[in-house]
């Protein structure tokens, strides 16, 4: 078996993905933010409002400027989007279908020597819920119902946001005047961006185990979500190979740091483990066999 096609086809619908996100290139051309009617959606992975190329809206963003507006209408649009991505997708779109997720994963693929999990960084995984709690919920409904709204985690914190939205638009020839507006704010989203993009050389995934509070909703989808890995506990051993080989913080397959990948299935030596969309099985070792051989 080619060991090699699995992670190859995840990678290519990672690509895919983040092309389809920032589909609209006349505003990488003209440096212009889309807004048509599109922009009224969102997708299912972080990718900035803000970004000229980004065709929806952040789902991250869309829910901390609905909290934030929750004074004069009730957030139900996107908090009902997040549960149907969460009931159906959960953490596969972090494995799959995030660009900032593909982002990371090429910078840890930069040749250095690497920092790998253990239990400091398992208790690290915990920061992620409390940024969702105090920075998309707490923070933006306080000064919601003061009239007074505030994105709190897009403004202050999201390296997204200032990679793909921020940057992207400031090199643009034709906004001078943008560059021209820069102060305090944007050099501290600038250095947050720096560190995470440094942190990510060195550990998988950092952004997403540690800080990604939209990883932590979907997080909370793991024993229920519809597609993702599925362990037959009748023929697992307890081997414990799956998490050894795992790069997050997982302390059991399909747990909650579960990003759904499913690279441990090509190494169950009992082909315990599944890729499944409810009972049906779209990838296992035995699939997998098959494909390779033809």
């Amino acid at each position: 078996m080619d060991k090699k096609r699995k992670p190859l086809t995840r990678r290519l619908i990672q690509v895919y993905t983040a092309l389809l996100y920032n589909a609209y290139i006349k505003g990488f051309a003209e440096g212009e933010i889309y807004t048509g009617v599109l922009k009224n959606a969102c997708v299912p992975g972080l990718n900035c409002y803000s970004c000229p190329g980004a065709i929806s809206a952040c789902p991250l963003g869309s829910l901390q400027n609905a909290i934030s507006a929750s004074a004069d209408r009730p957030a139900f649009y996107v908090i009902g989007i997040i549960l149907l991505f969460g009931m159906f997708l959960g953490r596969v779109i972090c494995g799959f279908l995030c660009p900032f997720g593909l982002i990371q994963e090429l910078l840890h693929k930069i040749p250095v020597k690497k920092l790998k999990k253990n239990k400091i960084t398992q208790k690290l995984t915990f920061i992620k819920y409390v940024i969702l709690s105090i920075f998309v919920v707490v923070i933006p409904l306080f000064f919601g119902l003061r009239k007074q709204p505030l994105p709190a985690f897009c403004k202050y914190i999201c390296p997204a946001g200032t990679l793909e939205g921020a940057l992207m638009l400031m090199i643009h020839p034709d906004n001078a005047e943008l560059r021209a507006l820069t102060g305090g704010l944007f050099y501290w989203k600038l250095a947050v961006l720096i560190a995470m993009v440094v942190t990510c050389v060195f550990i998988f995934r950092a952004f997403c185990r540690f800080i990604c509070p939209l990883g932590a909703i979907y997080s909370l989808f793991s024993k229920i979500a519809l597609l993702g890995v599925r362990v037959d506990m009748n023929k697992c051993n307890n081997c414990g190979a799956c998490v050894k080989t795992c790069q997050m913080d997982i302390k059991r397959v399909g747990d909650r740091e579960c990003i759904q990948c499913g690279e441990c299935i090509d190494v169950c030596p009992e082909k315990a483990i599944t890729f499944k969309a409810g009972k049906l099985v779209l990838r296992g070792p035995d699939i997998a066999h098959k494909e390779a051989e033809s």
